[in-house]
């Protein structure tokens, strides 16, 4: 399995802190139970978002270089008349 790189970790971390603070402040909750079933959310979004981030593309390999041998010789026209 591949590592996170840091545009998930970031990405990832960012929505579970705001998307707590968002939903903490929007259903005004004091209760443990509810701040528990809050942070579990935003811990599960954080993570859908982190593995969506699109990782980098490995870069495309070179085509082989065309050897001497392998490039055909043009062979000359004789022009007799």
């Amino acid at each position: 399995m591949p590592r996170p790189t840091a545009a998930q970790l970031v990405y990832g971390s960012c929505t579970v802190i705001f998307s707590t603070l968002a939903m903490l402040l929007l259903s005004q909750t004091s209760s443990g139970l509810g701040i528990t079933v809050i942070a579990l959310a935003a811990l599960a979004l954080g993570l859908l978002v982190a593995m969506t981030v699109p990782l980098p593309k490995a870069p495309a390999p070179e085509p082989p270089a065309a050897s001497a041998e392998s490039v055909p010789q043009e062979q000359p026209v004789s022009t007799a008349l």
